[in-house]
């Protein structure tokens, strides 16, 4: 693997050198001195934590709203399952527009004739580095009376596949009214699963071959009401409430061979679960101008709920009905958080310096009925975070050198987790020509384990098998490290980066011994975990345009955990991901494509979602027809499976067949006149997920 990774990066150091070095790119400024340029070709210029882009007249022209002109952005994609934007290298992705924290839908109805630029920060400021790994954020023009509507349904023909959604806004004066509604359905009725269990326990070889079929779906709809009020070099303020509706179920049938020894039985099984929550969400803004170098900020964030889990699975013997196990578990998980953040920024003649202070707060009552029996517990999760940062540009030198601190207060039944940790950032960036840049950022971070791994619920998988969480698990400690070389004209936008992550005591899933007599998979803090290697990312135009349009993502990984007890797991594998692409006058045509590969998860590697999609689209006026098809010639398939190390030897395979080169139709309206009211929101939260393990 490390012979590859060294042949690559030399690779990429050739083609790098053989570019032709074009001045392609734009100086920025600030939004209010380029309001009135007209842009009449496609640039970008990269500083040491971001790119900027702007858009030439054919691409604005052609595209129906803001989030077409993302699609365009070389390290962006649309998720064919979600229509939404998401990052082609992975990893969590936010969206603002003019600083605030924006939907898919806020995106949409942004006309392209608003955009004056698009910030992509690929290594996030300070107050977002905690929350996501890319930030967008889009640049719109000034301010006007007006008002802007759309509606889009995407739907496949033969199963139960819906995207649809609505929005409105409306300006005027200094204040904007916005709503929205966005429905994702899914109703799938074969869904398969074989899945085996093998292992030795009190001297005995065992070994469960299960083959199921479940019907299985899901509901997601959000509702969001807003206020805005701006008053321009004084204030801005904005209230957003916010509703997020969620069901899910699966229920499924099926048979195993169950073997200890030379026994062998037939056995029959249904396994039933689902959830579902109601999460109402208030967000409350406020921005203080203070003087012309000093801007003050408040965010508050709060949503109360309850989240009602289930799940009842029982297996027994064919022949006889003697039952093997019956497992019924129900969760009622009663949720209060709360997010709070005072921030300040100062601009100086050198550079700009950020500071704030954040706490968030999530407290949860869990009723529970399960293998153990009934228990009534409540668990705190709070995380507080104090940071400063210091960024500034010398001649072709920049830099943003902030440090912070972070405390993590989790408390449980059974444990108490309090740590403080100092958290330091540094990124250089040096542009060695007009269009070649080089950039190095290092950090150092807690990550607090998640709900469903500090869960001290119980439920049965298999015979012999259960899985439960670890109330006393520690926060992960990572060590970052990024070296980024960076190059564009008008037909490469390419960035090649070598990546070293470390993890102190990282949390790591695996099977133990269990009180019960058989197996527990469960969670653990292993010693360390590393992951190093290339990313390759980029898009190429033969042509100079968006009449063809390469982007590719190729990223050979080495990773490695070393256990609690010492034991040391390997894995290597080649990343990838390809988008071709073609726009011509009304029409655009859009082809994706992967090759799974199996990446490290605890006790388990698991394969990326296969991807193997064609999308066609039409545009006449206010109007976009759209078709495509899904998968094509396979269902969409994952698998999982144990490594070498692992007490059990455990396998799944799972395929959606509804999926098979499943054919949609999509229709879309979207009407503005004038311009919508958009604030500098400087910070941006949300509240904890549901909890439902």
């Amino acid at each position: 693997m490390k012979k590859t990774i060294y042949t690559m990066f030399i690779l990429c150091g050739t083609f790098m050198l053989a570019q032709e070095a074009k001045s392609d790119t734009a100086e920025v400024s600030n939004t209010k001195e380029i309001q009135e340029v007209i842009v009449k070709a496609q640039r970008k210029k990269q500083f040491a934590d971001k790119a900027v882009y702007t858009f030439d007249k054919e691409a604005l022209e052609r595209a129906r709203y803001a989030k077409d002109l993302l699609q365009t952005l070389p390290e962006l994609q649309l998720d064919p399952v979600g229509n939404t934007i998401t990052s082609t290298k992975g990893g969590t992705i936010l969206f603002l527009i003019n600083g605030v924290e924006a939907t898919d839908l806020q995106i949409r109805s942004v006309t392209p004739g608003e955009v004056v630029k698009v910030e992509y920060f690929d290594i996030p400021p300070a107050r977002w580095a905690t929350r996501a790994d890319t930030v967008v954020n889009i640049l719109t023009r000034s301010t006007e009376t007006g008002y802007v509507f759309g509606a889009e349904v995407f739907s496949a023909l033969n199963t139960g596949f819906i995207n649809g959604s609505a929005y409105a806004n409306y300006t005027k004066g200094k204040n904007n009214f916005g709503l929205e509604y966005s429905l994702s359905l899914r109703d799938y009725n074969d869904r398969r699963v074989s899945s085996i269990y093998d292992y030795q326990l009190n001297g005995s070889h065992y070994r469960s071959d299960e083959n199921r079929k479940d019907y299985f779906g899901y509901t997601f709809q959000n509702i969001a009401l807003r206020y805005t009020r701006m008053v321009p070099d004084d204030y801005a303020f904005q209230a957003k409430l916010n509703m997020d509706i969620f069901s899910r179920f699966s229920k499924g049938v099926g048979q195993s061979i169950f073997t200890q020894d030379n026994l062998v039985e037939e056995h029959s099984m249904f396994k039933n679960n689902g959830s579902d929550y109601m999460i109402p969400k208030l967000d409350l803004y406020y921005s203080k101008k203070m003087g012309e170098k000093d801007e003050l900020s408040i965010n508050l964030v709060g949503s109360h709920y309850t989240t009602n889990t289930s799940e009842t699975a029982k297996e027994w013997i064919a022949a006889s009905g003697l039952s093997v196990y019956d497992n019924d578990m129900m969760l009622k998980a009663k949720q209060t958080s709360f997010v709070g953040e005072l921030a300040h920024v100062h601009d100086f003649k050198a550079g700009k310096i950020s500071s704030g202070y954040r706490i968030s707060r999530s407290s949860i009552s869990n009723d529970l009925n399960n293998l153990a029996g009934y228990s009534q517990y409540n668990v705190n999760y709070l995380e507080q975070y104090f940071y400063t940062e210091f960024s500034g540009k010398v001649d072709q030198f920049s830099y943003r050198v902030g440090a912070g601190l972070t405390n993590i207060h989790n408390k449980s039944a059974e444990n108490i987790f309090d740590e403080w940790t100092f958290t330091p950032k540094v990124i250089l960036g040096y542009q060695l020509k007009n269009n070649h840049n080089l950039r190095f950022t290092g950090s150092y971070s807690p990550v607090s384990p998640w709900s469903n791994a500090l869960s001290s619920n119980v439920v049965q998988l298999a015979p012999n098998i259960v899985q439960r969480g670890n109330p006393f698990l520690k926060s992960q400690q990572v060590f970052s490290n990024n070296l980024t070389y960076s190059f564009n004209n008008k037909y490469f936008d390419f960035n090649a980066a070598l990546f070293y992550r470390y993890t102190d005591r990282i949390i790591n899933q695996y099977y133990v011994l269990d009180e019960s007599g058989g197996y527990a998979l469960t969670y653990e803090n292993g010693k360390s975990g590393q992951r190093y290697g290339i990313q390759i990312t980029g898009s190429y135009k033969p042509f100079g345009n968006n009449l063809l349009v390469v982007k590719a993502v190729i990223t050979p990984t080495s990773e490695m955990v070393k256990t609690s007890l010492g034991a040391l797991i390997k894995n290597d594998f080649l990343g990838n991901y390809f988008v071709l692409s073609s726009e011509y006058k009304a029409f655009s045509l859009q082809y994706q494509f992967n090759i799974p590969t199996y990446s490290l998860s605890g006790a388990f590697l698991n394969t990326n979602e296969n991807q193997n999609n064609v999308f066609i689209r039409y545009k006449h006026k206010n109007w976009t027809f759209s078709t495509g098809m899904y998968w094509m010639g396979m269902p969409s398939e994952y698998k999982t499976k144990s490594l070498p190390e692992s007490l059990v030897d455990y396998k799944i395979h799972t395929q959606i067949m509804n999926n098979k080169s499943m054919f949609v139709l999509g229709l879309s309206y979207d009407f503005s006149k004038g311009k919508k009211t958009e604030i500098q929101k400087k910070l941006n939260n949300d509240t904890a997920p549901a909890a439902t393990f």
